[in-house]
Parts: structure tokens; C-alpha cells; sequence
């Protein structure tokens, strides 16, 4: 078996044997059935054919007479009519909003795509995202997708993928497609493209499709810069591959690039998930070594990493520590303090720090704050303490909404389900009563 090796400097990191890259078609979607590219079969019949007669003149149709045949291609054309420079293609669609819906849009890129106004399918997309009726579609991001890779706007077909992840689509088989589209264009990928295909790979644990990309790149000639090394090292840490994650590191000192903050902050992370304290020590201590100033990110994944290790104390003496130094008072260092007291089930501790806080005002504190306790006091069955929050929640003025309970109410599995069930009741009974329901 031959296996990828990273195209870093002078040394070659070994990965595990990945499939080719292979291509697929940039139509992966089933074409709505008024598309242009539909064919139809009109007017078949079975009787024999006549002689031929004298051959009939008709007057030429366009082709796109010819193909925008259906209720919803003439309306779409009615709209590419209307579009102008002093009539912004949004007013168009305004005015037409009642009667536009996907099928409308999926054939305005078609159109828009064809006539290289693909600045004018990104105003279509972000329109189409504000209607009540929208949907986050696969069959939409794959021809956006598709459209930008063909005009070469690879930074935006990249942020679109990066928006279909976001969405919670998976219609992965589009990178294939924007890299075919891609091939088969003038354009050549470049790190930015690369980069961004990977980073998605890795976000959603698609470690060997992450590989292949590598791989590509190597054979583009296109060397790897910080921001590769450091999403291979996040992708690996998240999957506890620490061989490779720890190569890739190694691979990093030896290059010329420079390791950066979010470097070491992703191995701290990571090896506290995983209870590997000794490891997440070294790390911290690497960043002093190099001659690194550590942020308050630094510190906050420090505290959680010592959370992660049940290391409750150890986590406090950093964020007093941090508490006393820091000018400005991040709520992002005291939520990671308080998620890492209701991990390791002190729920009580937890709201003596909040009691405090509140008290001193050193904190300002947001909703994130009170999702992240609510959830936690649901969880450890708190009735009083839910009682409490909700109060100091109308308090602050911080209203939740539905998907707030539904989130926090949410988060759990189904042990316990009883003691749920009534904590439920109790939260949105509460809810109710304070008339914010």
C-alpha cells in the first residue's frame, strides 16, 4: 500500500493510505422538471411518415424563447427582463416575491450564470435566505457551488462550501465537482482554495477526504503556508489522532513557517478531551520556550483543558489569576470557569461564581451565560437554581425565546428521562409566568 506524504519542507510525514480523488459530474442534483436542460418528447406519433412536401417557413425562435417555455421559466425571464443597472435585481425579485420561490431562483443562476453575472447569484442566494419559505438546500449550494468554480471565483465557491456546512447540509460530492469545473476551467486552484476545501473536510471529521485534498495539493506544486499546518493540526487533534497531529507539529518547526497562537491553543485543547494533561502542560510550556505571550484564549483553553482533567482547582487559580491582571474582562474566560464546574458536576459552585459576579459587576454578563447554566441546572435537576436564573434573566432584560429552551431542554439524552420531563415543566411553566412564552 503506498501511503501521502505531506509536502513539507525536508521531512515527509507518512499518512494513511486515500483513495484516489476522483471527479464527478457538477450536475449531482436531479434537474427540476421545467429546467432547460430537461428534454422533452413532443408530438411522437406511431403512423407512417408522409412523403415530404413542400418545406414550411417559420420564424426563427431564440433559443431562450424555446427553452424558458413553462409558467415558472417566464416568469424567471419576465425578472432577467427587468434587470438593470437602475433597477437593482432585488426590487425586482421584491415585486415579484409573492410568486418567487426555489424552483424561480434555481433557474435565475442557470441564467445569471450564463451571462458571467454571478455577482447577481450571490444577491439571489442572500434574497432567497430571507424568505419564510427557504429551505437550506443541497441542490442550491451545489449550483452556486458549481456557477462560481466555472467563472473562477474560488474564494467564493470555497465560502459557500463553508456556508452549506454551516447550514447543516452535506452534499460533500460538490468539492469533486468544483475542483472538476476547476480542471476543465483556465483557472488553477490555488492555497486558498485548497485550504478551504480541507478545513471543511476536517471541521465535520472527514479525515481520509481531508488527506486526498492533500495529496492534490502536493501534486499541484502548491506548498502548504501557517494556516495549512494549523487546520491539519486542529483536524487531527479533534479525531485524537495525536501521531499525526504531533507530525504535522514537528513538520511545522522544521518549515518556514512560524507556529502561531491558535497552534498551540488547539493542542491544549484537544489533549485536555482527551485527559492527556502531561501533554497539554508541555504544550503551555512550548509557547513560554518560544518566546510566545499567551492570550486570554490561551488561558481560556487552560481552564477547560483542566476541566476536561477534573482539575477543577487548577482551572480556578488560573482564572483568578486572570481576574486580577486582565484590564479588560472577557464573559467568554468566566463561561469557560463555569462550564468547567458544571462538567465536573458543582453545579452550587457554579452559582456561587455567577452570585458573585453579579454582585461585583465584573463581568457583563450575555445570554450565552445563562444558556450555559440553565442547561447545566436542567441537567442536575435544580429547580431552585432554574427558578433563580430565570429571575435574574428578566432582571438583565435577556428575553429567551423558544430555541432557547429548546436548545437547553434539548442537550440531553434519554436517561433520566422523568426527572426531565418534570424539570421541563417546571422551566416553561416559569417561562409562562414571567409572561415571556
Amino acid at each position: 500500500m503506498t501511503s501521502i506524504s505531506l509536502p513539507f519542507t525536508s521531512s515527509s510525514l507518512q499518512l494513511s493510505p486515500t483513495p484516489k480523488f476522483t471527479h464527478i459530474s457538477t450536475h449531482a442534483f436531479t434537474p427540476h422538471p421545467s429546467s432547460p436542460s430537461g428534454i422533452r418528447m413532443c408530438g411522437v406519433s406511431a403512423r407512417p411518415q408522409r412523403k415530404p412536401g413542400p418545406k414550411k417557413t417559420h420564424p426563427k425562435r431564440s433559443s431562450s424563447s424555446s427553452s424558458l417555455s413553462s409558467e415558472a421559466e417566464d416568469l424567471v425571464r419576465i425578472i432577467v427582463r427587468n434587470f438593470t443597472d437602475k433597477q437593482p435585481l432585488v426590487n425586482t425579485l421584491n415585486k415579484y416575491v409573492k410568486f418567487v420561490r426555489t424552483e424561480h431562483c434555481f433557474l435565475l443562476f442557470e441564467e445569471l450564470g450564463r451571462s458571467d453575472k454571478w455577482l447577481q447569484c450571490l444577491e439571489v442566494f442572500r434574497w432567497m435566505q430571507k424568505q419564510k419559505w427557504y429551505i437550506a438546500d443541497n441542490g442550491v449550494y451545489s449550483k452556486l457551488i458549481s456557477v462560481m468554480g466555472k467563472k473562477g471565483q474560488t474564494r467564493m465557491a470555497m465560502w459557500l462550501f463553508s456556508e452549506m456546512r454551516n447550514s447543516g447540509c452535506k452534499n460533500v460530492d460538490q468539492v469533486n465537482a468544483l475542483f472538476k469545473d476547476l480542471d476543465e476551467s483556465i483557472v488553477t486552484p490555488d492555497i486558498y482554495t485548497f485550504n478551504g476545501v480541507m478545513d471543511a473536510y476536517g471541521k465535520i471529521g472527514m479525515i481520509r477526504e481531508m488527506e486526498s485534498v492533500l495529496s492534490r495539493m502536493k501534486s499541484n506544486q502548491i506548498k502548504p503556508d501557517i494556516i495549512t499546518f494549523n487546520l491539519l493540526i486542529d483536524a487531527y487533534g479533534r479525531k485524537q489522532e495525536f501521531d499525526k497531529m504531533e507530525q504535522v507539529f514537528k513538520s511545522l518547526l522544521r518549515s518556514k513557517e512560524k507556529p502561531t497562537l491558535p497552534t498551540f491553543n488547539s493542542m491544549i485543547t484537544n489533549y485536555g478531551k482527551a485527559r492527556q494533561r502531561e501533554k497539554a502542560d508541555l504544550v503551555f510550556q512550548k509557547i513560554t520556550d518560544m518566546g510566545y505571550k499567551p492570550s486570554f484564549v490561551t488561558y481560556e483553553c487552560l481552564i477547560s483543558m483542566y476541566g476536561y482533567c477534573d482539575c477543577v482547582s487548577k482551572a480556578r487559580d488560573i482564572f483568578d489569576q486572570m481576574t486580577e491582571s486582565e484590564k479588560e474582562k472577557k464573559v467568554s474566560t468566566l463561561n469557560a470557569m463555569l462550564d468547567v464546574y458544571c462538567m465536573n458536576g458543582l453545579p452550587m459552585e457554579a452559582d456561587m461564581l455567577f452570585e458573585s459576579v453579579r454582585t461585583t459587576g465584573m463581568f457583563s454578563v450575555d445570554s450565552s451565560t445563562y444558556k450555559l447554566l440553565y442547561k447545566a441546572y436542567n441537567k442536575a435537576d435544580m429547580k431552585e437554581l432554574i427558578g433563580k436564573l430565570l429571575k435574574y434573566m428578566d432582571k438583565d432584560g435577556i428575553i429567551p425565546n423558544k430555541r432557547f429552551f429548546l436548545d437547553a431542554l434539548g442537550a440531553f439524552g434519554s436517561s433520566h428521562a422523568s426527572k426531565k420531563s418534570n424539570s421541563r415543566k417546571d422551566g416553561l411553566s416559569q417561562e409562562t409566568a414571567t409572561g415571556k412564552a
